[in-house]
C-alpha cells in the first residue's frame, strides 16, 4: 500500500523513541511529592504536553512550578531510552521526502532523548514551546506543515497516542498509527495502523506500507 504525500510529520516519544522507563520513574517520584495517584496521572499523560497533564491535577498557580519539577526529574538521565523498531531506518531513508518532528516534549528533552536513542533530528522540529495549545490541538502539525511549505492535507502524520492521532486528523492530514504504546482499539480514529515502523519505507511520492 502507498500513502501518497508531500511530507511526513512524526511524533517522537512512543513513535520513534521509547523513554517509558525514564518517564514512569520520574512521574512516580513527582506524583508522590504532590500527593497525586501516579497511575491515574500516567493513564492519559502519553502524547500530551507535561503542563497540560499537570493542569488536570493542580490549580493554575501551581502548574508552572510543578511542571518544571517534573521536567527536571525527567532530565536527570537517559537510562532505558532506545529507538523504536524501524525508526532510524525510516529517518535515514526518506529518499528526498521532507519530514518534521512534532512533539509534546520541550526542546531540551527532545534533544537529550534523540541523542540517547541515536535518532537524527530533521531541520524542522516543533516542540512544546512552539505552540500555545498542545495535542490534541492541531497547532503543532499545522505549524510544521507551514514550515515545510506543504498543505496539511498532503501530509502523513505518524503517531502512537490518541491525543496525537486526534491532532493529526484535526490538521487535515492522513494519520498512520503505530501500536508501540497503545492497543488498536484506542487508535481507531487513525486512517491506517501498523505494528511498528519496520513496515514503513519512504519514497519521493509518499510512504509505502509493507503487508503484514
Amino acid at each position: 500500500m502507498i500513502l501518497p504525500c508531500d511530507a511526513v510529520l512524526l511524533d517522537v516519544d512512543g513513535t520513534l523513541v521509547d523513554s517509558t522507563p525514564l518517564v514512569e520513574r520520574a512521574a512516580r517520584e513527582w506524583a508522590a511529592e504532590y500527593g497525586i495517584d501516579p497511575d491515574e496521572f500516567l493513564s492519559d499523560a502519553h502524547g500530551r504536553r507535561t503542563a497540560d497533564r499537570v493542569a488536570d491535577f493542580l490549580p493554575p498557580e501551581q502548574v508552572g512550578e510543578a511542571t518544571a519539577r517534573l521536567d527536571a526529574l525527567e532530565s536527570t538521565g537517559t537510562d532505558g531510552i532506545t529507538a523504536l523498531p524501524g525508526a532510524v531506518d525510516l529517518l535515514t531513508g526518506m529518499n528526498g521526502l521532507p519530514s518534521a518532528f512534532v512533539t509534546s516534549m520541550g526542546r531540551e528533552q527532545l534533544e537529550l532523548r534523540a541523542r540517547a536513542a541515536g535518532v537524527p533530528l530533521p531541520p524542522v522540529v516543533i516542540t512544546a514551546e512552539d505552540v500555545q495549545d498542545g495535542k490534541p490541538d492541531p497547532s503543532g502539525y499545522l505549524r510544521a506543515a507551514g514550515h515545510l511549505g506543504v498543505a496539511p492535507a498532503r501530509c502523513v502524520v505518524i503517531e502512537d497516542a490518541p491525543a496525537g492521532v486526534a491532532a493529526g486528523r484535526a490538521a487535515g492530514a492522513t494519520v498512520l498509527a503505530v501500536l508501540t504504546s497503545h492497543p488498536p482499539e484506542v487508535l481507531t480514529a487513525a486512517d491506517h495502523v501498523v505494528e511498528n515502523l519496520t513496515r514503513v519505507t519512504a519514497a519521493p511520492d509518499g510512504l509505502r506500507l509493507a503487508a503484514g
